[in-house]
């Protein structure tokens, strides 16, 4: 899992940052009383979280195929991942919003708001060097693509759940200070609470985007096209191949894929021929792409492989 090491140098920096952020706000609140402050000591505190929980997806993920997993436990990271996302919109956006209508409700004037500031400033600083670490490895990994078409390709969960959740941290950060300043300037304390209330809604928000980038992953998502084409082309080129038909693929990892090859042999090769044929395959693939973790060959017609294919595509357009 050496291809993970970016994705845990981002994780170890948000989890740093998180954790002495945590502790800075939640003394804050308790000194001024304020809702939008404790709200947001609940999201940084959900956030160390996650990162622990990406960190312990990650090795269990590591671990190699046995008996009752014989294909890994690769999916494991995405497993929680989506645990993660739930805990986002659970913890992080459920209890903002009891907060918030908390302190609506019954409103409590902010004392010491200079406190609160200067603690929201040092938030936006530590949580702006974590983003930054994300950022940097999540543009490596988009290469030219955009944003969302990254995210939504992307076969990592790790850093762009640690980038989604830094960029609503530092969203919920802007909305605490404007909650507490305009509660303290216009004397309304409900409006601290409302501060509360807005930081849930961006949980919320980013909570059920990464939960459908997840659930995604844990159905099964296939290689990408340029993945697929390249294995053809090395299938394609083997003397014994009369036509590579087409591929089935799907990610049980980040970097651990399953594949399925429909292949038309020529008509002449003997059982043992076909069979070498495969070995070769096999280790070739193993050489160029280690990503292709577990690989199926089944021998088929070109008729045959076009008429199932057809079927697949008219089942998706069905559903």
């Amino acid at each position: 899992m050496a291809g993970h090491s970016g994705s845990r140098r981002v994780i170890y920096a948000a989890l740093a940052g998180n954790l002495a952020i945590a502790l800075t706000k939640f003394a804050a609140a308790a000194f001024t009383g304020s809702s939008a402050m404790l709200s947001e000591g609940v999201h940084s505190l959900v956030d160390t979280g996650n990162g622990g929980l990406l960190l312990y997806g990650m090795h269990r993920a590591a671990r190699p195929p046995d008996r009752t997993h014989p294909l890994g436990h690769g999916r494991e990271l995405y497993f929680w991942s989506f645990i993660v996302a739930l805990l986002v919109f659970a913890l992080g956006a459920g209890v903002s919003f009891y907060e918030g209508v908390i302190h609506i409700m019954a409103p409590e004037p902010v004392v010491n708001a200079k406190v609160n500031y200067v603690v929201l400033a040092l938030s936006f600083v530590f949580e702006g060097s974590s983003w930054l670490v994300a950022l940097k490895e999540f543009r490596q990994q988009k290469g030219r693509q955009g944003w969302f078409e990254a995210v939504r390709r992307s076969k990592d969960p790790s850093v762009y759940t640690v980038l989604f959740e830094d960029s609503a941290a530092l969203l919920g950060l802007v909305v605490a200070f404007a909650g507490i300043l305009s509660a303290e300037l216009l004397e309304i304390p409900e409006l601290d609470g409302v501060g509360s209330i807005g930081i849930a809604i961006i949980l919320g928000a980013t909570a059920i985007f990464l939960a459908r980038e997840s659930k995604g992953l844990l159905l099964g998502e296939p290689a990408s096209p340029e993945v697929q084409k390249k294995v053809l082309a090395i299938v394609q080129e083997d003397p014994a191949v009369q036509r590579a038909n087409g591929i089935l693929s799907v990610h049980i990892g980040p970097e651990e894929i399953v594949a399925g090859l429909s292949i038309e042999f020529e008509d002449h090769l003997t059982a043992p021929e076909i069979e070498a044929c495969v070995e070769r395959l096999e280790a070739r693939l193993k050489q160029e792409m280690p990503q292709i973790s577990r690989l199926f060959v089944k021998p088929q017609t070109t008729g045959t492989w076009e008429q199932r294919r057809e079927a697949i595509a008219e089942a998706s357009d069905e559903s």
